[in-house]
């Protein structure tokens, strides 16, 4: 009675949930004992109202139907579990009565409507915390009424209850912890101070937006922080609302408090309910493939995935496909739920070309953590020397020969007479003059690609960085410019005003350099030297401008005409200058007042080398793409601003994977040459290369192959007009120079490869791959070869082997590639597409493991891909195909943990050389030379960084 009397005090709905607002108070009929209603403790009074309901439900319906409830209880609530129709027997020992079928399944579905609807708040998750442990018979209530039922029916539902007790155990599984802690819908914070934190944020945002106290329906996302998902966020609106069954279009601070509690909630029922309740539009605790179709456009919209949102009914009928076998029409919550946990099993069914598998060993382990200063210092030492030491020995080189020349000519001018009369400016001005003819007869070198690519294939790639050869160049560059103001500065202004202010005794000492005649600073300006001096400075003053990022990247931006001095073309033809430059310093040189003696005038001494090595160059250059033109073989205009040409392979053109070549288009400019890597493998009969358009000539050479009237075009300033740059069939001629060697041909000699493209960064790894997967069907085929012959005893098959084995080459020493593509748009997959596809149908041993990654998608876990990811995982499992690569090769969201990603392979390739290839933005290459000098010292794996320059 205790309870009974408990019970009647008791008011529906009273829950620690701070969402449930709704009550009800009631009493229970005198007659009715409460071991009839449940016998647990006054702690479940939540199911009271159960039997009050079914009572109404029986007394309100001329229908006699007999079900069966199902309801799970824990420590701090109940949960209505199924409604489910019972076996037919005889009640009370009468005979049962048939009904139809159809009209028993429509009572059973709207008896399990109207529960449902009515105990939906009991699935509050932030009151309870399921069990993987099934409910005893003490757990369940059964109510029956009299009724029969079909056996399909019976085998219907049943197939759902079984489907919803597995639900369980998927959630008691280790694997299902990821999915549980997924589906935000603000953040990944889970402290409550955070969520404070993040409410202030909220509340001044809703006093900047609202309108007399009223924060409108479409304001919503910029309030709570979706600025750039107003779509999505007006959906949670909406579906929030529909919880406190209103219909309105604005709210209140107190009411976007509460909205905020909800959104924020972190457990993972709450937001699954959210989720749930953004579908189930009309709120009878339903899903329709109407309502699974319409939620998935919204994802898509949030996601900019238009592809997605043309295909959402396809999608909306997979899912109705996999959570409704038995065509019912509609999905639960419990459904839904289903689904999100078993995402990763969905996933294993496929080939996993898109996870690293791997298991961890004690690699991560083998050496101690820096703890103490001393052990931090030897670590970042040992870093240190193993990244630079290539770099560091050429610059202490570099420096101490400058450092030993400008000593030898200071010293040698103070022991002379001139020195009395101009002092250490002169000194100062003729060693600085000396690091100068070095410096610009270096300064050559490292543009040298031809000579760069040769010494590449010898040992000298064992001592010297030249992956370095550009930043060499720059750094040589900025030592010219420090020695040009030595140099001009001193004479200018000091020992030139000494000199001509000096007395006639000290004159007299020098007077035999000058004729006799005391100069005037208006005649060694306007003398040959000064002449030849002042014009190197003001066209190095130009050519160093221009090359600064600013001007070469077009950060700068100018008024007109002043915008022409941006971008690659002011700097490429303002690099030519410096051909006058190399003229007029040989002319300076000449020309000196203190040095009279040929064989003292060591300027040509300096430069004839580079020079001539130069010259060189580019007649080869010039001659070699006379003689590489190719013949267009094909043009494809692909997603995301990208071209595709496709060049017949030249007469004795040979390459390796991951090096580039230079492209000119003489319809477009005779002097331009761009560099492009090749997308090709070596052992393919056709060059290929990928070009993303970025600039004025990228626009220009899409435009000539893509529309008809080919014959002129105009670029920059001028106009190109020449009838024999139009080959047979129409299409502009293209010259082919290279190739060149990059980071990445070296790719062989490492034993795992860890490939990083970002965009249109991927093209160099894409040969490595083609090329890796041909190397490895070589070896399949002689391995086939081999085996056929040894099984068969004739002279044929004998033969046949041995000459299969002497043409065998050497095996690669690269057993594993992982490649990782980052890209923004969803379109750039097509770039490549028939390469993923390829690699996942022929790569039977495994060598190569592909990832990508769209950072335009919100990251796994946030509710606005979280559709995205349920249908991703459906279909890649029911085809094997991804939805937005459309490869086998599955796509991630965000930007991948690359941490995580050099932690696993070190696990997984312990006491190996791993080559780490990166093309890309800058940024990024700071974070993984980091990574990677941080695993070669914590594990035994090695990693080598190389970051690809043009």
């Amino acid at each position: 009675m205790q309870l009974k009397q408990f019970l009647r005090s008791s008011s529906f709905g009273s829950c620690s949930s701070k969402r449930s607002t709704y009550s009800r108070n009631f009493d229970l009929p005198e007659d009715t004992p409460a071991t009839e209603i449940f016998e647990t403790g006054p702690e479940y009074v939540g199911g009271a109202m159960l039997p009050i309901f079914l009572n109404d439900l029986r007394q309100n319906s001329d229908l006699q139907d007999l079900v069966e409830v199902t309801l799970e209880l824990d420590d701090n609530s109940i949960v209505l579990c199924s409604v489910a129709p019972t076996p037919s027997h005889n009640a009370e020992g009468n005979g049962s009565e048939e009904e139809a079928p159809n009209g028993f399944l429509a009572r059973s579905a709207s008896a399990a409507s109207k529960l449902r609807r009515k105990f939906s708040w009991i699935r509050s998750p932030s009151v309870r915390s399921r069990t993987s442990a099934a409910p005893s018979e003490d757990d369940h209530f059964q109510f029956y009424n009299h009724n029969s039922n079909h056996n399909n029916t019976t085998n219907t539902l049943s197939a759902r209850e079984e489907m919803k007790s597995k639900l369980k155990l998927v959630r008691s599984k280790s694997t299902a912890q990821r999915a549980l802690g997924g589906l935000r819908f603000i953040s990944k914070t889970t402290g409550e101070s955070d969520t404070n934190v993040q409410w202030k944020k909220v509340e001044a945002r809703f006093d900047a937006l609202a309108k007399d106290g009223l924060l409108a329906r479409e304001d919503f996302g910029d309030c709570i922080g979706m600025t750039d998902s107003k779509e999505f966020a007006v959906g949670v609106f909406d579906a929030l609302v529909r919880r406190r069954r209103q219909k309105t279009a604005k709210i209140t601070k107190a009411e976007l408090h509460e909205f905020w509690l909800q959104i924020s909630d972190q457990s993972f029922d709450a937001r699954l309910q959210i989720f749930f309740d953004m579908a189930d539009r009309n709120g009878d605790g339903k899903i329709t493939r109407d309502e699974v179709q319409e939620l998935i456009m919204l994802s898509a919209s949030a996601n900019k995935l238009s592809k997605l949102k043309e295909r959402a009914a396809e999608y909306a009928s997979l899912i109705m496909e996999e959570l409704d076998p038995d065509d019912l029409g509609y999905i639960e919550l419990w459904q839904l739920e289903t689904l999100l946990l078993q995402r990763d099993n969905y996933m294993n069914y496929s080939r996993p070309l898109s996870t690293t598998s791997v298991g961890w060993s004690q690699n991560l382990g083998t050496r101690s953590k820096t703890r103490n200063l001393v052990k931090r210092a030897s670590y970042g030492l040992k870093c240190l020397v193993l990244d630079n030491w290539q770099r560091a020995w050429i610059l202490l080189l570099w420096v101490m020969i400058m450092a030993g020349l400008f000593t030898w000519k200071f010293l040698q001018y103070r022991r002379r007479a001139a020195f009395q009369v101009m002092g250490y400016c002169l000194a100062t001005a003729k060693g600085a003059a000396e690091t100068l003819k070095l410096n610009m007869a270096l300064v050559l070198l490292p543009v040298c690609r031809n000579i760069l690519t040769w010494l590449r294939s010898t040992r000298a790639k064992l001592l010297v960085p030249f992956d370095d050869n550009i930043n060499f160049h720059k750094i040589i560059a900025y030592a010219i410019a420090v020695g040009i103001l030595l140099h001009a500065g001193n004479h200018l202004a000091c020992d030139f005003p000494r000199l001509i202010n000096s007395s006639p005794e000290k004159f007299a000492l020098i007077a035999s350099d000058f004729d006799n005649v005391k100069p005037t600073f208006k005649s060694l300006l306007t003398g040959i030297e000064g002449v030849t001096g002042i014009a190197m400075v003001i066209l190095m003053a130009i050519v160093f401008t221009l090359a600064t990022r600013g001007f070469r990247r077009n950060v700068l931006k100018l008024p007109p005409p002043f915008n022409r001095l941006t971008g690659f073309n002011a700097f490429w033809y303002s690099h030519h200058l410096l051909a006058v430059v190399y003229v007029l310093l040989i002319v300076h040189g000449t020309f000196l007042f203190l040095v009279h003696q040929w064989w003292q005038k060591t300027t040509w001494m300096y430069i004839s080398m580079p020079l001539l090595l130069y010259v060189a160059e580019r007649s080869l250059r010039t001659c070699r793409s006379e003689h590489y033109t190719a013949k267009i073989l094909k043009v494809s205009v692909l997603p995301g601003d990208v071209f595709s040409l496709t060049l017949s392979k030249p007469n004795g053109f040979k390459y390796k994977s991951g090096q580039y070549i230079f492209l000119q288009c003489p319809t477009i400019s005779s002097f331009e040459w761009h560099p492009f890597s090749i997308t090709s493998a070596p052992g393919d009969d056709y060059l290929s290369v990928h070009i993303r358009i970025v600039g004025d000539w990228t626009n220009e050479l899409k435009r000539v192959f893509t529309e008809d009237d080919s014959s002129a075009c105009e670029i920059g300033r001028a106009k190109f007009e020449e009838r024999g740059n139009v080959d047979q069939r129409g299409l502009p001629r293209l010259l082919v120079d290279g190739p060149y060697g990059a980071a990445a041909q070296d790719y062989q000699n490492y034993d795992v490869l860890l490939l990083v493209g970002l965009g249109i960064g991927a093209t160099p790894f894409i040969s490595i791959l083609k090329d890796l997967l041909n190397n490895s069907r070589s070896e399949e085929q002689l391995d086939s070869n081999t085996e056929t012959s040894a099984s068969d005893d004739s002279w044929t098959s004998y033969a046949s082997s041995s000459a299969a084995s002497s043409g065998k080459k050497k095996s690669i020493r690269t057993k594993s590639a992982h490649f990782y593509w980052v890209t923004r748009e969803p379109g750039s997959f097509e770039w490549f597409k028939g390469v993923m596809n390829e690699v996942a149908e022929m790569d039977h041993k495994g060598l190569i493991e592909m990832h990508n990654y769209l950072t335009s998608v919100y990251e796994e876990g946030d509710a606005r891909s979280t559709l995205i990811t349920m249908v991703q995982a459906l279909n890649h499992a029911k085809h094997g195909v991804d939805i937005l690569s459309g490869t086998q090769v599955r796509t991630h969201f965000a930007r991948p943990k690359w941490k995580e990603v050099f932690s696993k392979i070190a696990s997984k390739h312990p006491y190996s050389t791993v080559g780490v290839f990166y093309c890309g933005l800058p940024a990024l290459a700071k974070e993984l030379r980091k990574l990677s000098q941080e695993l070669t010292y914590k594990t035994s794996t090695r990693f080598e960084f190389h970051k690809e320059y043009f």
